[in-house]
């Protein structure tokens, strides 16, 4: 998949608010907070397998209840379409 430049990437993320193009360009990011743990992990559970029929897996961290979620493509060096499509799905299932 090919890496995309950063105008592509910002018009990308004036649909998914909240979402940030790191500094570099290389990686997309995006905190949520859920009322308490349960609802972050099922949050993470659900992302975790659209992620695995993507194969293509967020970098995150969770601590109670917030998720911080990082998207890049590693393989291809930079922001990819799947990681605007896997943020697209983030977006439509983070209630």
């Amino acid at each position: 998949m090919a890496k995309l430049d950063t105008s592509t990437i910002e018009a990308a993320l004036a649909d998914l608010p909240g979402w940030t193009l790191a500094e570099d360009g290389l990686s997309i990011a995006r905190s949520y907070k859920f009322r308490d743990f349960n609802a972050a992990f099922g949050f993470m559970g659900r992302v975790a397998l659209m992620a695995e029929k993507m194969d293509h897996h967020p970098e995150w961290f969770n601590v109670y209840n917030k998720v911080d979620v990082t998207l890049t493509t590693h393989s291809d060096g930079g922001v990819t379409q799947k990681d605007i499509d896997l943020a697209r799905f983030i977006e439509a299932i983070k209630s």
